[in-house]
């Protein structure tokens, strides 16, 4: 079914009846990507948040320098969405798109919103995901500060051996902020240990 994943992943949060289910149902969109089409594009208002039902998709901006900068990757059962530009109305400082064809189960800022007002399982479920995020950002942020390039990678590796398979090395670099040739001495320092 198309919205199974996503079920799956609230319920492990929040039990739901079938009633709420179907209920939460009416505000869902089912959007399917091709690899490399955008779901968001800097500049644009960020006007939903995606949960990747299968696929895998990047949110990345642009330096001055025209590097791709990764700041996160979603595959399946993650949320991806420029959170700032969709709680703000601000236009969006990143650029999302698929790594690979995708399909996604769509929330619209409306039925975000509804959803907050009505329904208070969706509240928690939402709470949840942003508690879980903010702690992702701060693990993150803190390694970057007092973490070594080969623990920093370590890390990754670790906390998500599922990336490190399907998404290419060059864009694993970006996420790092490296170069890929720095990546790759990395790889092998860290193998040949």
């Amino acid at each position: 079914m198309m919205y199974d994943l996503f079920f799956q992943n609230l319920n492990s949060k929040v039990a739901l009846t079938e009633a709420e289910q179907e209920q939460i149902k009416k505000y869902l969109t089912f959007k399917k990507l091709r690899k490399k089409q955008y779901l968001l594009q800097e500049g644009d208002v960020c006007k939903v948040i995606a949960f990747v039902e299968n696929g895998a998709l990047r949110a990345y901006s642009i330096d001055e320098n025209n590097n791709e900068r990764i700041i996160q990757f979603g595959l399946e059962g993650w949320l991806i969405s420029d959170l700032y530009s969709f709680l703000t109305g601000e236009p969006a400082t990143y650029n999302i798109d698929a790594i690979e064809d995708s399909e996604l189960v769509i929330i619209s800022k409306s039925a975000h919103e509804e959803l907050l007002q009505t329904m208070p399982k969706y509240e928690t479920f939402t709470r949840l995901n942003m508690t879980g995020a903010y702690l992702a950002m701060q693990r993150r942020l803190t390694s970057i500060i007092s973490a070594s390039v080969e623990e920093r990678y370590q890390d990754f590796i670790n906390l998500y051996p599922h990336i490190a398979q399907r998404v290419p090395q060059h864009m694993i670099a970006s996420y790092m902020g490296l170069t890929p040739e720095t990546l790759s001495r990395i790889r092998k320092r860290i193998s040949s240990k």
